[in-house]
């Protein structure tokens, strides 16, 4: 194990390429994405989080803790009712290892099971790390395995499971997630676009890993997709703060109040609608959702941030924060199904 996760909560199916990847600037990488470089074979700099935000992140958690708390009760119970105790739970790295922790734990807790974990890679546009689907696969069956993520922007990632999926018979492809506002996970918590305050940081609420990483010179025919472990954050790691912060509010499901709003059409219309309105020929610019927002701010070149509401300090402080400290424009946008969404426009249009 490496990591600052708990051998008990997770079993880590990554390799952990610390010190062979020089990560890349925001401005250079997102240069380089634009020119046809995948984004999984680069790392950005990680972005140190001001004392301003973190005080911002801290605010959220406490905000939100219930509705995270009640989110993971409410997938975690739909899990339990299709798999019960020989369900298998696969995180997404790097967002979905909090959350299958959570869900792990809620199900110790209030049904006895130990389900075991693992979290793997999915990477878009490049599948799913089958090395590590042949690890899991060799250990259990098919059909006791369910994908487990944060929460769903415009589904894509969902999307990419589907397609993986028809190379293992049995398997299901749908995923759980925590928020889903694209409305395109199988099972979730609710259908809100809310904060959940591990989208607001990177490693350091994410066992101080980085997102995944997958290239031929580092990444051999039979590793498993690689991560880095910035050992050098440990005095910052925010971990198991988070998730003890979540875990300390389960409570029984018939008490938790996770009520879905009412909303128009599916994720990825109103992303195409948004596409129309501002020029954008590629869906992949645009990242509707609070948590997919605030990544774009965190690690793209946004261009726009678009908001329902330019009143929603509630919901969005931590937007505002990051876009003031970054000088991005917000927009007041009459969203939908998102509270907020990121725009990169194209280097080339600049």
């Amino acid at each position: 194990m490496f990591s600052t996760y708990r051998p008990e909560d997770v079993t880590i199916l990554l390799k952990d390429i610390s010190g062979l990847v020089t990560p890349l600037s925001t401005p250079e990488r997102e240069r380089l994405i634009q020119s046809g470089v995948h984004y999984s074979e680069m790392l950005p700099v990680e972005y140190e989080p001001t004392e301003q935000y973190l005080r911002t992140y801290h605010t959220a958690l406490r905000r939100y803790g219930q509705m995270t708390a009640d989110a993971v009760a409410q997938a975690a119970e739909q899990i339990w009712a299709e798999k019960g105790p020989e369900g298998v739970l696969v995180s997404l790295a790097r967002a979905g290892t909090p959350a299958g922790i959570l869900i792990r734990r809620f199900l110790r807790q209030f049904h006895g099971a130990d389900l075991p974990h693992y979290t793997i890679s999915i990477i878009r546009g490049r599948g799913i790390d089958k090395n590590a689907m042949s690890y899991i696969l060799a250990r259990h069956k098919p059909a006791d395995l369910q994908f487990v993520d944060g929460w769903t922007g415009k589904g894509a990632i969902q999307s990419q499971l589907r397609e993986a999926m028809r190379d293992y018979p049995g398997v299901s492809p749908g995923l759980a997630v925590l928020s889903d506002p694209a409305c395109a996970a199988e099972k979730y918590g609710t259908r809100d676009d809310f904060l959940i305050a591990s989208s607001c940081l990177n490693s350091t609420v994410s066992g101080l890993l980085s997102r995944t990483f997958l290239r031929g010179d580092i990444i051999g025919a039979d590793d498993f997709h690689g991560t880095v472990f910035y050992e050098n954050l440990r005095d910052k790691d925010l971990t198991y703060q988070f998730i003890k912060e979540i875990a300390d509010r389960f409570r029984k499901p018939e008490q938790c109040n996770t009520a879905s709003p009412e909303k128009w059409g599916a994720g990825l219309e109103e992303v195409r609608e948004i596409c129309h309105t501002f020029g954008i020929n590629d869906v992949n610019l645009v990242k509707p959702g609070t948590g997919e927002a605030t990544r774009v701010l965190l690690r793209r070149v946004p261009w726009k941030i678009l908001v329902r509401s330019l009143d929603d300090g509630e919901h969005l402080g931590h937007i505002f924060q990051l876009a003031r400290e970054k000088q991005v424009e917000v927009v007041e946008y009459p969203l939908r199904r998102y509270r907020a969404c990121g725009l990169i426009r194209k280097l080339a249009d600049t």
